[in-house]
């Protein structure tokens, strides 16, 4: 499960790099991806926003079983 939820990661990267920012798998566990996001995203008021809506989700759609997906 980590490799497939590092591969979609890997694709939403360019769009958080083009805005300065970036993000990390940190891990995968028990259905919960940790995720620490980076650059301009790490201190951006709409980082809760770009977690839920576009990284979350991204996730949960191309890799069963996660449950969750957090920031760290």
């Amino acid at each position: 499960m980590k490799e497939q939820v590092a591969a979609v990661i890997d694709g939403i990267r360019p769009a958080l790099q083009a805005d300065g920012g970036d993000v990390e798998l940190v891990g995968v566990e028990d259905g919960v991806v940790s995720v620490r996001l980076l650059g301009a995203c790490g201190g951006c008021p709409m980082a809760t926003v770009t977690l839920r809506d576009g990284i979350a989700r991204a996730i949960m759609e191309e890799v069963p079983g996660v449950r969750q997906v957090v920031a760290v």
